[in-house]
């Protein structure tokens, strides 16, 4: 397959990917990652879109555009599969639903967290993330940006879609594979009568998707490990191309999920040990602020900070149920310390 490698937003076109497939870049606005690549895929009865983009004035003119450009117009469109819930792929399915009349369809698990979501007022979502925030051990500072405002929550999926089902796309095969860990009903999608793979956020060429736990303090859930186990089981599929959700189209999704496990495996023992250097119980808070990100922590915006602590919580209990630290009890905020071995 061809790359167009990182290049910025202004740059990006979209694209015949061959095999009746296509990818129109539809940006996020104020977002590092730039824009969301949105796959169309020709079937006899209309395409099916796999995710939509954010839900912004601008990102609905560039999907409209760019599937016009390869020939596909909106109300054409049968139904969008949602990889997961976040904003920059579920954004704009409502709207293409709208026009469309078409389906929208998303893991059992996202759909679940999307029903929370809107069952949400704004002042209930500043009050868990200001609740979180302090159980996590952030300063009154950190705690006082939970006041930010949230993207409007997801359209709700007509929908679900569990673990093997195959999407509605008559003439071909695309079959859903349950990949938990970025969120908890993450998705790739096999495109089995191509060899091809759409890998959502869970296998970037470049970057490493987040995982983290909300809220941190979470002791029931294990998103980090259930992420790496999804790693292996893309594996298992062997070497496809892959058609991720940012960044650019490349071969072998099975070598690059196996360097992404390797890349959280060394991140995890650099984090036990940082834990046993300190012979003390940190917060989630102190653990983040001690680990290494892609610039100091000092420089890091509030809303990624709150990121970084997510991932952070997420380390911390793959290492606890690994038996590798505990959590301690008797304080404000949740604490981890190293057991000695």
């Amino acid at each position: 397959m061809t790359s167009s490698r990182r290049r910025p937003y202004a740059e990006q076109r979209p694209r015949d990917l061959g095999g009746g497939v296509w990818s129109v870049p539809v940006p996020i606005p104020g977002n590092p990652l730039g824009y969301t690549l949105v796959y169309a895929v020709e079937s006899p009865r209309g395409p099916v879109l796999v995710d939509a983009g954010w839900n912004h004035p601008d990102a609905w003119a560039a999907l409209r555009d760019g599937l016009e450009a390869v020939g596909v117009g909106v109300a054409e469109v049968r139904g969008v599969v949602v990889t997961h819930f976040h904003p920059d792929h579920a954004g704009l399915a409502g709207q293409v639903r709208e026009v469309s009349g078409g389906w929208i369809a998303m893991h059992e698990a996202d759909a679940a967290l999307v029903r929370l979501m809107r069952g949400l007022s704004d002042g209930e979502h500043r009050g868990f993330q200001a609740e979180m925030l302090r159980r996590a051990g952030a300063g009154p500072a950190e705690v006082d940006v939970a006041s930010d405002e949230r993207p409007p929550p997801p359209a709700q999926p007509d929908r679900e879609l569990a673990d093997g089902d195959l999407v509605d796309l008559p003439g071909r095969k695309l079959r859903a594979v349950h990949t938990p860990g970025h969120t908890p009903g993450h998705i790739c999608l096999h495109l089995e009568d191509a060899d091809r793979l759409f890998t959502g956020d869970h296998i970037l060429p470049d970057i490493t998707p987040h995982v983290g736990i909300y809220p941190y303090d979470r002791g029931d859930v294990d998103p980090l490990g259930d992420f790496l186990h999804s790693l292996d089981r893309v594996g298992e599929l062997g070497p496809l191309d892959a058609l991720p959700a940012h960044e650019w189209v490349f071969p072998d999704a099975r070598a690059r999920a196996a360097a992404i496990r390797r890349h959280h495996e060394d991140r995890l023992d650099r984090l036990a040990a940082l834990l046993a250097e300190h012979r003390r119980p940190l917060t989630i808070w102190e653990v983040a602020s001690l680990m290494s990100w892609n610039r100091p922590w000092a420089d890091l915006a509030p809303a990624l900070r709150g990121m970084a602590a997510g991932e952070a919580a997420a380390h911390l209990r793959a290492l606890e149920v690994r038996g590798r630290i505990r959590r301690v009890g008797g304080f404000d905020a949740v604490r981890f310390e190293a057991i000695e071995s």
